[in-house]
């Protein structure tokens, strides 16, 4: 059920997953089922019915939930979640009357540590219902309540409770529609049963896909009752205690609807010019070699090269599909150099502009099969060069990649990614710092790019020394400063001791600056993910994602509630704080830049939506726009070493580019307009990219 996951996006909340994501993982996974009791009915008692299901992590247990359907219908619920030293411990009580929801209380905290406290009353046949960001009533039969934090986000591994809950309401519903409370819509997009074999029994199970909440439809597999029995993916899975084994076949299935729904858009939504020729004419076109534009120019693309760039006489071959861009400024196609391509990412990518993605870290199998998908075109999604994830063993090895403890682990984990045509290694945090070294040499050998996070036990200065080309994250730069050789930066402690103290950081000071001078020296290039950040150390519940804000009236129902979430949990004082200590990343950024660090542009958020963010925040550091455009393209087709081929606006090179209305280099927001997207020589219309990930038109 994720979409945008992404690996701290998930310690940030994500998932979403991963959400995740998502990108990005939701920020807790509640449990109450509001399943309806069940038992005999002809005067005896009705037993206490118990439902208990286990979360499982990559194969590894990771939490468990248990339902108790009291005679009286009430739901009790219990869930408890562990990510590498995060997580969730909630509890719930639902009734439900007549199949609708009349109560709810859900409370304990969320996957970062902050109050939970989300309810829901009926008095006088209204509905009332607060949590910690947000408030509402509406007339009882006005519409179908979605609890805020109960599993029915299908953009974020959040439950799977309140969904079998709503999967029940659909099924019941004329045409399987229901309106939603406090906004929106949902319905069944697709509903089918499956015999599957659980411990030598066959079981007939139900899979509903539930559109209108999130991105993409979120999947939910249903009993023969019609109770929750699972939501699978990749990365998390929950499903009823002793069915784990059934995980497997449950996530082919769903796995291979995912892949129709795909090629279904493809075929949609790509749209090829005739003959392949496509000429941009009267446009204002962005010199990202030079940070200049260009008046009144036109670019003829044939197939996925670009075959002519000049003024308003330029010819135009016979044929052709002409795009008038009167007005609007043609870029170069935009990299998103901290990416992790799940779901519908690469719809939503290309949508907004992002025409090459740097994975770093994914489940391999699935990203290999993706992004050969992507390249044969049945499935949106933009150019990805892959970063191959390397961790240690422990508590908290990240549950994507390969986890190496050993010299000859390490090189074999190295030699597999650079077999299979990965471009670059991220190492992570609980890699022994001894393996630095070893597995730098063997990625330069084989000429792969080396970054990540700084491991447990080391500082960004010793990972650059030890061979690292870019560090991944702003926090990195000040834990250097801020972080004992006692501290584990492998627990939220790289967050939050960097919100408590950079504004503390003397920023011109002789320490500083000699490590800014060692990043020179050594050409390292940082990946600073800014709005990861600007959300984290600044939002309070109930404000806006500041990645997701200008989206705000396009978004999701339940996506949109989900980003009112807000950061690390804090009182006024500390809240003051951090955003104190926000400023400090912006300011060191800007040293960096000054120095000719080399900045790259990735989000680790939001697909394709925190990028524009990403880039406004440089320019709020300090950055001119023409140059944050720059970084965003050449500079980051040139650290990757694709510049021959991609990056800027030239003839021979690729067919990249994209189409936004108004001049970023003036104004940097107004990347996000975009009008028309070019990927591979294809002619994407965003509009019709967002509508398939469930956005409104802007």
């Amino acid at each position: 059920m994720a979409m945008l996951h992404r690996e701290d996006v998930r310690e940030r909340l994500v998932v979403a997953c991963t959400g995740a994501v998502a990108v990005v993982l939701a920020s807790w996974i509640a449990v109450a089922t509001g399943c309806a009791s069940t038992g005999p009915h002809d005067g005896r008692p009705i037993a206490v019915k118990v439902l208990r299901f286990s979360v499982i992590t990559v194969g590894r247990p990771a939490g468990d939930a248990e339902i108790r359907i009291e005679p009286d219908g009430r739901r009790l619920g219990r869930f408890t979640f562990n990510d590498r030293g995060r997580g969730p411990d909630l509890r719930s009580e639902v009734v439900l009357d007549g199949g609708a929801l009349r109560r709810l209380r859900i409370t304990g905290h969320d996957y970062l540590g902050t109050k939970v406290d989300d309810r829901l009353d009926e008095a006088a046949g209204t509905l009332r219902w607060q949590s910690t960001s947000e408030r509402g009533a509406a007339p009882v039969g006005s519409g179908w309540y979605v609890p805020l934090h109960d599993g029915v986000d299908p953009d974020a591994i959040d439950g799977i409770d309140g969904a079998a809950v709503l999967a029940r309401a659909l099924l019941r519903a004329p045409a399987h529609r229901i309106k939603l409370l406090p906004s929106g819509e949902a319905w069944i997009d697709d509903m089918v049963t499956r015999d599957i074999a659980i411990a030598g029994t066959r079981r007939r199970l139900r899979r509903v896909a539930i559109a209108g909440l999130g991105f993409t439809p979120g999947l939910i597999w249903l009993d023969e009752q019609d109770e929750a029995f699972a939501a699978v993916s990749t990365w998390t899975s929950i499903i009823r205690a002793g069915a784990e084994p059934a995980i497997p076949a449950l996530l082919a299935d769903d796995q291979a609807w995912a892949r129709a729904r795909a090629a279904r858009l493809a075929a949609a939504l790509a749209h090829h010019p005739p003959g392949g020729k496509l000429a941009i004419t009267h446009a204002r076109v962005y010199d990202s070699e030079h940070r200049a534009v260009t008046p009144d120019a036109t670019v003829v693309i044939d197939g996925d090269r670009i075959a002519a760039v000049g003024g308003a006489a330029t010819p135009i071959p016979a044929g052709a599909q002409v795009i008038d861009a009167r007005g609007r400024t043609l870029l170069p196609g935009l990299w998103d150099m901290h990416g992790h391509v799940v779901g519908v990412a690469g719809v939503v990518q290309l949508a907004s502009g992002v025409t090459t993605v740097r994975d770093l870290g994914n489940a391999p199998a699935e990203l290999d099969a993706r992004v050969a998908r992507f390249e044969a075109g049945t499935e949106i999604g933009p150019r990805v060069l892959r970063a191959g994830l390397i961790d240690g063993p422990g508590p908290f090895t990240a549950p994507v990649g390969v986890v190496a403890s050993s010299v000859e682990e390490a090189t074999a984990a190295v030699a597999r990614y650079a077999d299979a045509g990965y471009v670059q290694i991220k190492m992570y945090s609980s890699l022994a710092p001894a393996l630095v070294p070893v597995i730098a040499a063997a990625a330069h050998s084989r000429g792969l790019r080396v970054s990540g996070h700084v491991p447990k036990g080391m500082n960004a200065a010793q990972a650059v020394e030890s061979g690292y080309d870019e560090l991944q994250h702003a926090n990195y730069l000040f834990l250097q400063f801020l972080a004992g050789p006692d501290d584990d930066t492998r627990t939220p402690l790289r967050f939050t001791r960097v919100a408590e103290r950079a504004a503390d950081l003397d920023l011109a000071g002789p320490e500083v600056q000699a490590f800014l001078e060692l990043l020179n020296v050594h050409h390292t290039v940082l990946d600073p993910t800014l709005a990861v950040f600007d959300n984290t150390f600044t939002a309070d519940p109930g404000d806006l994602d500041p990645s997701l804000a200008p989206y705000a009236s396009r978004l999701p129902a339940q996506t949109l509630r989900l980003t009112r979430s807000g950061g690390l949990p804090a009182t006024a004082d500390k809240r003051a704080r951090y955003r104190s200590s926000y400023g400090a990343l912006l300011r060191m950024v800007k040293q960096a830049w000054d120095r000719q660090i080399p900045i790259v542009a990735g989000t680790d958020a939001w697909a394709g939506l925190a990028l524009s963010h990403e880039l406004e925040l440089y320019v709020q550091a300090g950055i001119p726009p023409a140059e944050v455009l720059s970084l965003a393209t050449i500079g980051a087709a040139r650290v990757m070493g694709r510049d021959r081929e991609l990056g800027s606006i030239a003839v021979g090179k690729r067919a990249d580019v994209v189409l936004v209305d108004g001049d970023p280099t003036r104004d940097i927001s107004t990347v996000r307009n975009t009008d028309v997207v070019v990927c591979r020589g294809v002619v994407y219309q965003p509009a019709e990219l967002f509508a398939a990930a469930g956005m409104r038109g802007r």
